[in-house]
C-alpha cells in the first residue's frame, strides 16, 4: 500500500495575487451608484427645464425695444352722432287707435296732433267725476249766496229798526205835547212809547248778531273762493283726460320710433315715439372701463370727420360699466361739422394728460394674459427670453408707461402670451 500524497498551493508573487471577493463587489456597487445618480440628477435637470422653459421660432413672436421717448396720454375714441336733445312722448291715457295723422320720419309742430284714441271707459269716468264736481261747486255757490243774503237781510233789519227808532221817537215827542194840551189821550201815548222802547231793546241784539254773521262771511267768503278755484282746477284736469285722448306733439322736431297702428290697443304710460328737436347733435363714445377714473369732464378730443379734425370736450361721463365699458357725450367744442347725420360714426383722441417723457414699450397682446405684471425679457444674445416682473403706469392704444423693471433699450416680446402663463423662459431658435 502506498501512502498519500500531499499537494501543496503554489506561492504566487504580490501582484499576481487575487483580490478578495467582497472588496471587489463593493467596489462596483460604489460605481454603479455614482452612474445612477448623475443619470437621475440629468433627468431631474432636463424634466425641470422642459416643464418651466418652451423652444419657440424668433419669427413666431414679436420682439419690441424699450425706449425713453414722448409718452401722449390719450385714448383714442370712436363716436356715434347722436342728436344733443330727446324728448320721449308717453300715452297719458291709454285707449284704441282711432286715427294716425303722421309717420315716423315726419317733421312736426309743437301742439300738431299726432295720433286719436277711443276710451268709452275713460269718457264716462270723466262724466262721472265732472258731475260730482259740479255738485260741489254748486254747493259752494249756494253757500256763498245764502251768505251774502244774511248780510243783505241783516243790513235791512238794522236800516228798518233805526227808521222805526226815528219814526216812534218824532211820533212819541207830538203825542206827549198833545197830552199836556189835552188833545191826545193817554193810551196813545203809551202806545207810541212802548213800541219806540221795544226797538231800542231790539237793536243791540240785532245788531250784535249782524256783527257776527258778517264777520263769519268775511273769514268764510275767501276759503269757498279758493275751494271753487281749485274744483275748476280739478274739473280742468278731468276734462283735460278726454283732450289727451288726442296725443299732441309736445314740441317740434323730427319723429322717430312711431310705429301705431289703428285699431292697436295701448295702455297708460306706454312709450309711443320720440321726438328729435332740431336743437343740434353730440358726440357717444365708449370708453374701456381701465380709463374710468381718468375720464372726467371738461377733458378735451380731436375728433375726425371726413373734411376736418374738429375739436370736443367731454360734457357727460356715465359712471354705469357694461360689459367692460363705460360711456361718455362729448359736445363739439365750436361749430359742429355741416351735414351730420344721426348715428354717422367719428373716430378720435381723447386727451387725458399733458405729454411727457417716459421709459416706454409699445402696446402689444401679452396684457391679456399678464394684465401688465410681468413680461419676457429677451437676452443680449437673442436666444432666449426670461420672465420679469415688471409695473406700468399709463397706457394708450399705442404706447405702454413703464414705471419699474425694465431700462431703455431692453428688448422685449409683446406678442400673444398664451400657453405661456407658467413659464420661467423661452428659448429662441433661428
Amino acid at each position: 500500500m502506498q501512502p498519500a500524497t500531499t499537494f501543496t498551493q503554489p506561492q504566487s508573487s504580490g501582484m499576481d495575487a487575487p483580490l478578495p471577493q467582497r472588496k471587489w463587489r463593493r467596489r462596483v456597487w460604489t460605481i454603479a451608484g455614482i452612474v445612477i445618480g448623475i443619470v437621475a440628477i440629468v433627468l431631474a435637470a432636463r424634466t425641470l427645464r422642459t416643464g418651466r422653459t418652451v423652444r419657440m421660432s424668433a419669427n413666431a413672436v414679436t420682439v419690441a425695444t424699450v425706449e425713453r421717448t414722448v409718452f401722449r396720454d390719450f385714448v383714442p375714441l370712436r363716436g356715434r352722432v347722436v342728436p344733443r336733445d330727446i324728448v320721449y312722448l308717453d300715452a297719458q291715457e291709454g285707449g284704441r287707435v282711432e286715427r294716425v295723422l303722421v309717420e315716423a320720419g315726419d317733421t312736426i309742430t309743437a301742439g300738431q296732433p299726432l295720433l286719436e284714441f277711443g276710451n268709452t271707459e275713460l269718457q264716462l269716468e270723466v262724466i262721472e267725476r265732472e258731475v260730482r264736481i259740479i255738485e260741489q261747486i254748486n254747493n259752494l255757490r249756494s253757500t256763498e249766496r245764502s251768505l251774502e243774503q244774511d248780510r243783505e237781510t241783516n243790513q235791512r233789519s238794522l236800516a228798518e229798526i233805526q227808521y222805526n227808532l226815528t219814526r216812534l221817537g218824532r211820533l212819541t215827542e207830538r203825542r206827549n205835547s198833545l197830552a199836556t194840551r189835552g188833545a191826545a189821550s193817554v193810551a196813545e201815548r203809551e202806545d207810541a212809547s212802548d213800541e219806540l222802547s221795544y226797538y231800542h231793546a231790539l237793536h243791540p241784539i240785532v245788531e250784535q248778531s249782524s256783527t257776527k254773521q258778517e264777520e263769519w262771511r268775511v273769514k268764510r267768503t275767501p276759503e269757498i273762493r279758493d275751494e271753487l278755484d281749485k274744483l275748476q282746477q280739478n274739473l280742468s284736469i278731468v276734462r283735460g283726460k278726454l283732450d289727451n285722448l288726442i296725443v299732441r306733439a309736445p314740441v317740434s322736431g323730427r319723429l322717430t320710433d312711431f310705429n301705431l297702428k289703428v285699431g292697436e290697443n295701448c295702455e297708460r304710460g306706454k312709450r309711443l315715439a320720440q321726438i328729435t328737436p332740431d336743437t343740434g347733435f353730440k358726440l357717444s363714445a365708449e370708453v374701456d372701463e381701465f380709463y374710468l377714473a381718468r375720464v372726467r369732464k371738461g377733458q378735451r378730443a380731436d375728433m375726425e370727420f371726413t373734411e376736418a379734425t374738429v375739436p370736443a370736450k367731454v360734457s357727460r361721463v356715465y359712471p354705469q360699466v357694461k360689459d367692460g365699458q363705460f360711456t361718455v357725450d362729448l359736445a363739439f367744442d365750436g361749430a359742429a361739422p355741416a351735414g351730420l347725420i344721426p348715428g354717422e360714426a367719428s373716430q378720435g383722441r381723447l386727451r387725458l394728460g399733458e405729454d411727457v417723457s417716459a421709459v416706454v414699450i409699445p402696446s402689444g397682446a401679452f396684457l391679456e394674459q399678464t394684465g401688465g405684471d410681468w413680461i419676457f425679457v429677451v437676452a443680449r444674445d437673442g436666444q432666449s427670453a426670461a420672465r420679469r416682473r415688471i409695473k406700468l403706469g399709463r397706457r394708450n392704444a399705442e404706447q405702454l408707461e413703464v414705471l419699474a423693471g425694465l431700462s431703455a433699450n431692453e428688448r422685449v416680446v409683446i406678442s400673444d402670451y398664451r400657453g405661456l402663463e407658467h413659464l420661467d423662459g423661452i428659448e429662441l431658435t433661428h
